[in-house]
């Protein structure tokens, strides 16, 4: 199986910057795609942004433009670059990894991180 583990979480002012990171480990040559989902208080959770391992990238509209999704393929590791953040971007981060160490595609999810935006 894989294992997913975040990091960079916490406090940051509006209009600051914040960087996440996910490790992944185990089964990381059966990884397809690795993203970011986050939830806020009293919603669902919702993607943020994926990256695939060939490289493209999705965004949810919200965040088109201020946060990047990048990928390190030789350390399994994830990264989510938070600029200009906004207090409705407040959420538990969590970290997803889409892989198939079966044979049938498998969601695998970190344990989240606090991300709090306020001044």
């Amino acid at each position: 199986q894989v294992v997913l583990v975040e990091s960079g979480g916490g406090l940051v002012q509006p209009g600051g910057s914040l960087r996440l990171s996910c490790a992944a480990s185990g089964r990381t040559n059966s990884i397809y795609s690795m993203g970011w989902y986050r939830q806020g208080a009293g919603k669902q959770r919702e993607l943020v942004a994926v990256i695939t391992t060939g490289g493209s990238t999705n965004y949810a509209d919200s965040v088109k433009g201020r946060f990047t999704i990048s990928r390190d393929n030789a350390k399994n590791t994830v990264y989510l670059q938070m600029n200009s953040p906004k207090p409705e971007d407040t959420a538990v981060y969590y970290c997803n990894a889409v892989a198939t160490p079966f044979g049938v595609p498998l969601d695998y999810w970190g344990q989240g991180t606090q991300v709090t935006v306020s001044s």
